[in-house]
């Protein structure tokens, strides 16, 4: 049997999550208060889910995602579905500028392990269904590293890190297995983690590591993730600063991480947050290895709906083949445009024109 190879990341492509229509938002409140039963929400959601990918096609986007639409928050709905984890409200949220977030986290209970009744398997197998042929079924989850934000690990069951770092590679070896063994051949490990050891003062850290420790141990866990994955399954790393009602969560350059995970970490692109001066310049892409990963410029913006000066955008693009060759570029946002059920600040419809709109100029700079 001869295998097809997806040629993702794609030169107009999007990091994953979509606003949740208002149906969505209302069926949600209707089953909190028990007026409508489990089976009749997912009913909802796949409904929605099919409308948003028929946009995305029609958008002209060559890899299509699910919107997040059955998940509450990014990470928390896949991560607290492993066996030895659980979902909890602790006293406070996440800080972002001017904003703190609502209250929900996980935290270790047991020895960590890949349950294989996940539900993200499910609903991948029927989301791919839902795309068929007509476009790449793309599936977003959290990173490992993600599982090294402070107040996760439980000391008592993993007094040695490194314990729990190779329990963590092997519960996502066999998730990446069960993905692709339900058909999926494009996936994106998201990770605010990494993108945080930039930061001046890292943030989510109780590990009693220094941030060169830190750096060396994500890149250890992603490479012991990714040995052995498949040949024809594209994995991507998206680098987030954090993305919540249109905040953020710290700032910082990727300087700091590039000479170790730019030049090492063995994924086939990464998706980077280029769209405003807190993310720094370019100069960081001076250590992805030549003809190696993508790299996924996001360049615009998914907090606001104002679109992009066109021109400025063709110049950054310019200004980062001085690092990276263009035949190794890609556009997109920054970041989705609802990592949590929340949204971001602006409406579906310049969302669906901003994707529109990095879809025209992608073919504008390469054809």
């Amino acid at each position: 049997m001869t295998k097809t190879l997806v040629k993702a990341p794609f030169r107009a492509d999007h990091v994953g999550s979509l606003l949740r229509p208002e149906r969505i938002h209302q069926a949600r409140k209707d089953f909190q208060a028990g007026n409508i039963t489990a089976q009749e929400l997912h009913q909802i959601e796949t409904e929605e889910i099919t409308k948003i990918v028929d946009k995305q096609i029609e958008v002209g986007l060559q890899a299509v995602t699910d919107g997040e639409f059955r998940r509450r928050f990014w990470h928390t709905d896949f991560l607290e579905h492993l066996n030895g984890v659980e979902g909890y409200v602790p006293d406070h949220g996440f800080a972002f500028k001017g904003e703190e977030t609502e209250r929900y986290d996980v935290r270790v209970t047991g020895k960590i392990s890949f349950n294989p009744d996940h539900p993200h398997i499910k609903d991948f197998i029927e989301f791919k269904e839902i795309v068929g042929d007509r476009a790449v079924a793309k599936q977003t989850i959290p990173s490992p590293n993600q599982m090294f934000n402070a107040g996760i690990r439980n000391l008592e069951i993993y007094p040695d890190i490194e314990e729990y770092a190779n329990d963590i590679i092997q519960t996502y070896r066999d998730a990446i297995k069960a993905f692709y063994d339900a058909g999926c051949r494009y996936l994106q490990l998201d990770d605010v983690y990494i993108a945080g050891l930039n930061a001046p003062e890292i943030p989510f850290n109780d590990s009693g590591y220094a941030r060169e420790e830190l750096i060396e141990l994500a890149l250890r866990v992603a490479n012991g993730v990714l040995e052995g994955k498949p040949e024809d399954l594209v994995v991507t790393t998206h680098l987030c600063r954090g993305n919540y009602r249109s905040k953020w969560a710290f700032e910082g350059s990727y300087a700091k991480i590039a000479p170790t995970l730019f030049a090492k970490e063995k994924v086939d692109g990464f998706f980077l947050e280029y769209d405003d001066d807190r993310s720094g310049d370019f100069g960081p892409l001076e250590h992805i290895p030549n003809g190696g990963p993508l790299v996924v410029l996001g360049v615009f913006t998914s907090k606001h709906g104002q679109l992009e000066d066109k021109e400025n955008i063709l110049a950054r693009v310019e200004e980062a083949t001085k690092y990276v060759p263009l035949e190794q570029l890609c556009i997109s946002p920054q970041c989705g445009f609802a990592s949590t059920h929340h949204g971001n600040i602006l409406t579906e419809e310049e969302q669906w024109a901003k994707l529109k709109y990095i879809v025209d100029i992608s073919k504008e700079i390469w054809g």
